[in-house]
C-alpha cells in the first residue's frame, strides 16, 4: 500500500514537432501549435503539482530524459495499448495493482482545469464509483474511479461527440454510481485556442 492513497495519471504526448495538436497545426502550423501545447503542458503541471496525490506521468512513445526533468517527484511510464481506451485501461491497471485507493485521470489539454477540479474529484469518489469531468465537445477530461471498471474503456469511439454519452451508458448498464463534475473546454483547433486567449484577455482587464 502506497502511503499516499490517491493517484494522479497524467497523459502526456512527446515534445515531437509535427506530432502534437495536428488539428491546430493544421491551421496555425507545426512550430506554433508545439509552443502551444507546450503551454498547455505547463500550466497542467502547475495545476497538479497544487494536488495531494502520487503523480504518474505517462509518455506518449517513451521515456526522454530531457522531458522528465522539469517534473519533481513524480513517477513515470510509458503508454501501451492499441487506442486510448486500451492506454488508459493499462494505466488505471498499473496503478490500482500499485494499491492506490482513488485514480484520476487526465490529459494535457485543458486550460481551464484547477487544481479545485481534482480535489473536488477525489472527496466525490468518497461518495461514489466513478467520478466524470465532462468536456464542452461530448468527451471528458478526467475520469477517476476507487475500483477499476474495464468496460468503460471498450466499444468507445474515441475523440468523438459520444464519448462521455456512452461511458455514462456503461456505467448506467451496471448500476455503477457516479458523479459528473463542471464541463470545460479541452484546446483542440484554432478555434479552442482563440477563445481560451480571448477569455484570459477578459479576465486580465
Amino acid at each position: 500500500m502506497q502511503d499516499q492513497k490517491n493517484a494522479l495519471i497524467i497523459f502526456q504526448k512527446n515534445m515531437v514537432l509535427g506530432k502534437v495538436k495536428t488539428r491546430l497545426a493544421a491551421t496555425v502550423g507545426d512550430n506554433a501549435a508545439l509552443e502551444i501545447y507546450r503551454e498547455l503542458v505547463a500550466y497542467t503541471h502547475a495545476v497538479c503539482n497544487e494536488v495531494k496525490a502520487d503523480k504518474w506521468l505517462f509518455f506518449s512513445d517513451e521515456l526522454i530524459a530531457s522531458e522528465k526533468t522539469s517534473y519533481q517527484h513524480y513517477h513515470y511510464a510509458t503508454q501501451s495499448g492499441k487506442d486510448l481506451g486500451a492506454r488508459m485501461l493499462q494505466a488505471f491497471t498499473h496503478c490500482f495493482d500499485q494499491g492506490y485507493e482513488k485514480v484520476l485521470i487526465i490529459g494535457t489539454d485543458c486550460a481551464e482545469l484547477s487544481s479545485e477540479i481534482l480535489e473536488t474529484a477525489y472527496k466525490a469518489l468518497d461518495d461514489h464509483e466513478v467520478v466524470i469531468g465532462p468536456a464542452a465537445d461530448g468527451g471528458y477530461y478526467m475520469l477517476g474511479m476507487r475500483h477499476l471498471y474495464a468496460d468503460l474503456f471498450a466499444a468507445i469511439p474515441w475523440s468523438t461527440d459520444q464519448v462521455l454519452y456512452l461511458t455514462e451508458q456503461a456505467l448506467q448498464k451496471q448500476r455503477v454510481s457516479y458523479q459528473k463534475l463542471a464541463v470545460l473546454s479541452d484546446i483542440d483547433n484554432e478555434n479552442d485556442w482563440n477563445q481560451y486567449k480571448h477569455l484570459i484577455h477578459q479576465n486580465n482587464e
